[in-house]
C-alpha cells in the first residue's frame, strides 16, 4: 500500500530515496477509493527514526493508507524538536471522536518502572480503552505490548536479570495463521528490553492465542481471539544498525552492557551486522495490514463502535 503521509515528512525524502512508493497528499486527494486509516502512537524518544521505521514496513503493498502521528500531552518529549511534533503529530482529544482501521502503539524505554510510574501511563489508559471502541485492530509492539496485556488482560511484566538484547530465532506456533504467510519455518527478529510476561500468564488467559515464541527471547507474539489486538515483544522494524547504535550509546554512557547476541559477526563490534530480520518483519506488517485491518474492517467506520 502506498502510505499517504505529510510532503515534508522527514520520512519522506528518506522512503523515496529507497523506491519506496510514497504517496503525496496531491496524488492522495485525485483516487476514488476508500484509504485506509492508521493511527501510530509514537512513544518512543527517537521518533523521527521510528517513524522512518515503521512507515518503511506499512509501505508498497497495493492500497492507499492515511497515517496519523499520535503523542501524549502528558510527557514533553526531550529527544525530537517541538517543531517537528507541531507540525506532524497529533493529540488523543484531536482524534477522540475519530474511528480508524489499525492503530500501532509503540514501544519505550520505561521498562524498568511500574506502569502506574510512568507519567503518561494514565493518558495511556485512555487511549487503549478508546481502541475497543473507535479502531479495528491494533497492533502493540514491545513495552506497548507489556503495556497491552496488562491493562487489557491484567498480565504482569517480569524483570529480566539482564538486558534481553539481540537477534533471536522464533518458531512459529500457529502455523497457519495468516499473520506468518510467507514465513519460513524459524525467522529472526531483535529484542531490546529489560522485561517479559511469561508464557504461563499468557496461557491462562483463554481469550489470548499464542503465536510465536524463542526459546532464549521467551513470548515473541499474542493476540486475541477476535484478532482485534496483537502484541508483538520484540522489534521487526528496526534498521540493520539500530542494535549496534544502542550498544554504542550505553558503552559511552560507561553502562554494563553486553554485546548484542546473535548479531555482530563472532561478537565483534568492529564488523558489519548481517541482517537476517528484513523479510519476516515485512511479512509481519504486511501480513498484519492485509488480513487484520484491510480484509476485515468495515468500510463504514462508523460500525467498528459495534464490534466491541
Amino acid at each position: 500500500m502506498p502510505i499517504r503521509i505529510p510532503d515534508s515528512l522527514p520520512a519522506t525524502s528518506v522512503l523515496e530515496g529507497e523506491n519506496i512508493f510514497v504517496m503525496t497528499e496531491h496524488r492522495a486527494l485525485h483516487q476514488d477509493i476508500r484509504p485506509l486509516n492508521l493511527l501510530i502512537l509514537n512513544l518512543m524518544p527517537t521518533k523521527i527514526v521510528t517513524e522512518t521505521q515503521l512507515l518503511r514496513k506499512l509501505s508498497n503493498t497495493p492500497l492507499q493508507i492515511n497515517v496519523r502521528l499520535l503523542k501524549t500531552i502528558s510527557h514533553t518529549a526531550q529527544n525530537t524538536d517541538s517543531q517537528h511534533l507541531d507540525s506532524f503529530y497529533t493529540t488523543f482529544d484531536q482524534v477522540r471522536e475519530e474511528r480508524y482501521d489499525g492503530m500501532i502503539i509503540t514501544g519505550a524505554p520505561v521498562e524498568n518502572l511500574d506502569f502506574e510510574d510512568v507519567d503518561y501511563w494514565g493518558e495511556l489508559c485512555e487511549i487503549m480503552k478508546w481502541t475497543r471502541t473507535h479502531v479495528h485492530s491494533t497492533l502493540h509492539i514491545c513495552w506497548g505490548a507489556q503495556a497491552g496485556l496488562y491493562y487489557h488482560y491484567g498480565i504482569p511484566k517480569r524483570t529480566l536479570p539482564k538486558k534481553l538484547f539481540g537477534i533471536y530465532e522464533h518458531d512459529i506456533i500457529r502455523k497457519r495463521s495468516p499473520l506468518f504467510r510467507g514465513f519460513d519455518d524459524k525467522f529472526y527478529a531483535p529484542h531490546s528490553r529489560y522485561t517479559e510476561v511469561a508464557l504461563d500468564d499468557v496461557l491462562a488467559v483463554p481469550e489470548l492465542e499464542l503465536l510465536a515464541t524463542s526459546w532464549e527471547a521467551g513470548v515473541f507474539g499474542v493476540k486475541s481471539a477476535d484478532n482485534r489486538r496483537f502484541f508483538v515483544f520484540a522489534h521487526p522494524e528496526y534498521d540493520p544498525d539500530t542494535l549496534a547504535l544502542e550498544y554504542f550509546r550505553d558503552v559511552g554512557k560507561g553502562l554494563d552492557i553486553g554485546v548484542p547476541a546473535h548479531y555482530f559477526p563472532n561478537d565483534d563490534p568492529s564488523l558489519k551486522p548481517i541482517v537476517n530480520w528484513r523479510s519476516a518483519g515485512q511479512l509481519l506488517y504486511t501480513n498484519w495490514l492485509n488480513y487484520y485491518v484491510y480484509q476485515t474492517t468495515p468500510y463504514d467506520l462508523r460500525e467498528i463502535s459495534n464490534e466491541a
